[in-house]
This record gives structure tokens, sequence and C-alpha cells, in this order.
């Protein structure tokens, strides 16, 4: 891809909407798959009580509608700024107290994960049913749209083409707890072909500094598929 293409991917506007400034691909196509599109409001004259605590409004108490769900409360219930970086908001945004519950996990995908997926990690990499399998480095695109791996070639895959999620797990961890995570397993659809392929990584088995950066990029790809589902079903 020419540098004059990838710029033009990654190029951004900013816009002002009833929510406040938003900071938003230039071409709505090269949008992240994991962003949310802003709700429709609750139209004021549908809710004349808090649609949370029942209070109803007047000159005194005021109503706001909440940036992430668009239903209408009073300040009490709808009283924090919280950043909305799925929507793409310059500045922390008006959210409801259940909305900003879901935003602040979020916002630690946003601040840790997603670097860790940007940064990539090396694996070894199977595609399809071929015994063959190569060394190559996984990443996350700039601009979020796309799994990159460099090795002995190059394949680019659409993460909205990605159908399956599966991380492969080994044994416990000392102590108890959850199992370690070896690999993933992806199904994605390429265009102009029909079915579904298939890719599987594995992650090195020397506990070195190569295998942790690994382990993390999988543990962050999986909250990736979970907040990609949730984007799909809005």
């Amino acid at each position: 891809m020419s540098s004059g293409v990838a710029a033009r991917r990654d190029a951004k506007k900013l816009v002002r909407s009833p929510s406040g400034l938003r900071m938003v691909p230039e071409h709505r196509a090269f949008g992240s798959p994991f962003g949310l599109e802003e709700p429709q409001w609750v139209p004021d004259k549908e809710c004349p009580r808090c649609m949370q605590c029942d209070a109803k409004f007047d000159f005194i108490t005021r109503k706001h509608h909440c940036r992430r769900c668009g239903k209408c409360f009073c300040d009490r219930c709808c009283g924090q700024k919280v950043p909305l970086r799925r929507m793409c908001f310059v500045d922390p945004v008006r959210q409801c107290a259940e909305c900003a519950l879901v935003s602040h996990r979020e916002a630690e995908f946003y601040d840790r994960q997603l670097k860790v997926l940007l940064s990539g990690a090396t694996f070894t990499v199977t595609f399809g049913n071929s015994e063959k399998s190569e060394t190559m480095v996984c990443r996350l695109s700039n601009n979020q749209r796309c799994l990159i791996l460099d090795g002995d070639h190059h394949c680019e895959i659409e993460i909205a083409h990605i159908s399956t999620v599966q991380v492969l797990t080994e044994g416990f961890a000392p102590g108890g707890g959850n199992a370690r995570a070896t690999g993933m397993f992806l199904q994605y659809t390429v265009p102009g072909t029909e079915g579904e392929a298939q890719l599987k990584l594995t992650a090195g088995e020397d506990a070195n500094a190569s295998r942790r950066q690994a382990t993390a990029w999988l543990a962050a790809m999986h909250k990736a598929a979970k907040l990609l589902y949730e984007s799909r079903d809005q």
C-alpha cells in the first residue's frame, strides 16, 4: 500500500455533534470496527421524568441526555463526565451511571490492550490445513481495521471480516486460576471467495520476553473480539 493511500485511510477530522466534539475518520469507510454510533436521543417531550429515579423535571430539576445510551435523566443520575473513546469524543462526556461504568471498563482496552495490539507480537502461524507454518509478527493496523502479519510474506485480514476468535489454552496457572494462553484460532472471510479461511497463531514455548509479549497480545485480542461483537450487535 502506498504512503498516500495509507495517509488517506488514517486521516481524521474534527466534527461537532449535539453531544460534543468528535475526532472521526475523514472517510466513514475507514472508521474503527470497535467504534459505536452516537445514539438517537429520547425526545424531550417523551420523558417528563428521569428514566432512572423517576424525578419530575421542572425549572430546578433539569433533564440531561446520556451521550452513550441517549436516555433522559436528572443531573443526579447523569452527572458523571467520562471519556467515551468508542464514539471518538475529544473530551469526557455526560453519561448515566450504568453507561459510565461500562465506559470506565472499556478505557482499559484503549489505554492498555490497544497499545499491545498495535505493538504486535511474534507467533508461529499456520494457514488453513497446511502442514507448513512460518514465524510472523502479528499486529493491529494504526486505523484498527486490519490484522497485519509479516514474515516471509505479507498478509492483511480485515477485523470486520473475522467471524470466530478462539483462545487456545493448556494447563493451569500455579496455585490454580486460569489456564495459560498458548495461541489463537481465527476464522475469517476473504472478499471475492466462498466459505471461510482460517489460521492458527501459536506462541513460543520458551519463557522469555517474546513469549510474555505474545501472551499479552492474545489477551488483548480476546478483549478486542468482545468489543467487536458488541459493535456488530448495536
